[in-house]
């Protein structure tokens, strides 16, 4: 049970860093300049080339440690799994597979960034995204559809919805790359998958977690999928509702994370709302130099009137 709710804690930690950094990443860059603003997926973290790809470097590690943990779990039995373990086996493998596909798109921006060998434009790399994110969504989504779990089956179904919105929001950065709006809603959906990484670890493997009704099966070792059961249907009913709800409590989480973002950012940057554009606040710099502009424009009118 403990590595289980410890690999999800795992995920959901680095999938919420991962997101908090392109939330301030995209909208420090909108607000610098909004016309000119265009989407990236990768910003560097430093302008010191040992700290420039530490993103990438860390990525790169959780990828492969997910990719392990994936490819250790499916030699584990399951037989409360619809099908037993050959079915865990290959959904598990599937797991392993887009999680590989994940570490590929990764080192291929490392690689496009860092060297010559591979120019890889943005455009491309959001439309490979979107086409691993639709993979995610249909292999999250083939898992809950053979869960004799009713918590484990709810929780994969949301979250292949999540990655289902990823995929849409990573196809019109491709096709639509100064779509600021899109790019704050790919970064708020990778959050919202981390929460929900979180919830889902939680709600399968911490009894104090497990909604009433439900429990832990007993002929289960160290609580792999499949563990967590609701006897009675009106059991099941209120542990899926509870879940519904949560999964909106989450949604609202992202929402203000974003909203606190973007305030906190537009502050440090001076920018206010002017008609339905935003400007950048003047500073005292470009007011002494508008007042000497000005000074100057009067001499050069007084000296032509004279």
């Amino acid at each position: 049970m403990g590595g289980g709710v410890f690999y999800y804690i795992f995920s959901s930690a680095a999938l919420i860093a991962l997101a908090l950094y392109h939330l301030i990443s995209t909208t420090t860059a909108y607000l610098k300049s909004p016309h000119a603003y265009i989407a990236k997926p990768y910003y560097p973290f430093s302008s010191s080339h040992r700290f420039k790809y530490l993103q990438l470097y860390l990525l790169i590690l959780c990828l492969l440690v997910a990719f392990a943990h994936q490819t250790l779990v499916s030699s584990d039995s399951d037989p409360l799994l619809k099908g037993s373990t050959p079915v865990h086996r290959f959904t598990s493998l599937q797991s392993a597979a887009v999680l590989f596909l994940f570490l590929i798109l990764s080192l291929s921006l490392f690689i496009s960034d860092s060297t010559s060998l591979l120019p890889l434009p943005s455009d491309l790399f959001f439309a490979l995204a979107s086409a691993v994110f639709f993979l995610q969504s249909s292999s999250s989504a083939s898992s809950a559809s053979v869960q004799t779990s009713d918590l484990q089956a709810k929780c994969d179904s949301v979250s292949a919805q999540i990655s289902a919105l990823a995929a849409l929001l990573c196809l019109i950065l491709a096709c639509q790359p100064r779509m600021f709006v899109a790019d704050v809603g790919l970064g708020g959906a990778v959050c919202l998958q981390g929460l929900w990484m979180l919830q889902t670890g939680l709600s399968l493997y911490v009894d104090a977690f497990i909604p009433d009704g439900c429990h832990k099966l007993l002929d289960v070792v160290s609580g792999v999928e499949g563990s967590t059961k609701c006897e009675l249907e009106d059991s099941r009913l209120r542990a899926v509702a509870i879940l519904d709800l949560v999964f909106v409590v989450h949604v609202m989480f992202v929402v203000l994370i974003v909203m606190v973002t973007y305030g906190v950012i537009a502050k440090s940057y001076g920018v206010r709302r002017l008609g339905g554009s935003y400007e950048a606040l003047p500073t005292a710099a470009s007011s002494v130099a508008d007042s000497s502009s000005n000074h100057i424009q009067m001499k050069a009118l007084t000296g032509t009137q004279a």
